[in-house]
């Protein structure tokens, strides 16, 4: 849930840096849950169309787009692979596939990678051994 939260309240229009898969998984986890619940509560007072589950998604649009921009980003690829949502049918499969996919070691064009942090350093030995400062 704090994952939701995180993206919903933190960042709600934060287009740059990296989303890891947990922090992107958990978050359409939750708005999943979250649009079914209300639209059960919708079609059971009969508002189905425009009711509590259309002010919810209308409401997650530009957080959706957001992280999933930062998903893309930890893969490697740039937010604009999104675009690929509006070809017919095929269209969602590659995004499916960069989604599921393990972080990028090392930094990258998008910032640090925080799933493997010791690929940072670029003074870093292998053992340990290395010349005295």
């Amino acid at each position: 849930m704090e994952y939701f939260i995180s993206v919903v309240k933190d960042n709600y229009t934060n287009f740059e840096g990296r989303a890891r898969r947990k922090e992107f998984w958990m978050y359409v986890l939750f708005a999943s849950i979250f649009a079914f619940a209300l639209g059960f509560i919708d079609s059971m007072l009969g508002i189905a169309p425009v009711g509590f589950s259309a002010l919810f998604q209308i409401a997650l649009f530009v957080p959706s787009i957001a992280v999933c921009s930062r998903r893309l980003h930890d893969v490697g690829k740039s937010g604009w692979w999104q675009l690929l949502n509006f070809i017919p049918i095929l269209g969602w499969i590659p995004l499916i596939i960069f989604f599921c996919s393990d972080s990028t070691i090392g930094n990258n064009q998008f910032g640090s990678s925080e799933k493997y942090p010791h690929e940072n350093d670029e003074n870093d030995d292998d053992f340990g051994f290395g010349e005295e400062e």
